[in-house]
């Protein structure tokens, strides 16, 4: 948190990882924004970002993206700016999904993995993936504005077993509100 009673500000979520090892198929994982609203916060999201993608509004953007690991420092960067999002919405989940066009492949499989939450320059969360190494996406980190307007954090990291795809349905489903 930035302070007393501010709620969370500019977020960055950072996503790192290896490279697959000489010779196997990349490994290609995905950092992914569900929005909803405040008429439904654990239904279907109002929209995603991912994959190159940003909010209708610019509060959420995808800064970097990477299908192989490579490179130095976050391989995958997502900023959110909670002072900026209309009030129509209530709630913003942040998942990892691992893409599966080389066959199945779990967060275990997937060497160096690490998420890092930051608000402002305060580190607020970090996780490894070891908790959900069977998962092939997990939710790292559930945002609930509150009735005074500001957004409040909650590290949330809950493994799932599914496709991409079918991962953005899901994420609704976690975190306590």
């Amino acid at each position: 948190m930035t302070g007393l009673n501010k709620g969370v500000g500019k977020v960055e979520v950072a996503l790192k990882w290896d490279p697959s090892p000489l010779g196997a198929p990349s490994h290609d994982l995905d950092l992914i924004a569900a929005t909803y609203t405040a008429d439904d916060p654990r239904g279907e999201p109002a929209y995603l970002v991912h994959f190159d993608r940003r909010a209708p509004d610019g509060t959420i953007t995808l800064q970097r993206h990477s299908q192989t690991g490579q490179g130095f420092g976050a391989d995958e960067v997502l900023t959110l700016e909670f002072a900026r999002i209309a009030p129509a919405y209530a709630r913003v989940v942040v998942g990892v999904a691992i893409q599966q066009g080389g066959g199945r492949l779990t967060f275990g499989e997937v060497s160096g993995t690490r998420v890092l939450v930051r608000d402002g320059h305060d580190e607020v969360a970090a996780d490894d993936f070891a908790g959900v190494a069977a998962a092939t996406a997990a939710t790292v980190a559930e945002f609930v504005r509150q009735d005074s307007g500001t957004w409040r954090f909650r590290p949330v990291v809950q493994g799932f077993d599914t496709d991409p795809a079918s991962f953005s349905a899901l994420m609704g489903s976690v975190g306590g509100g």
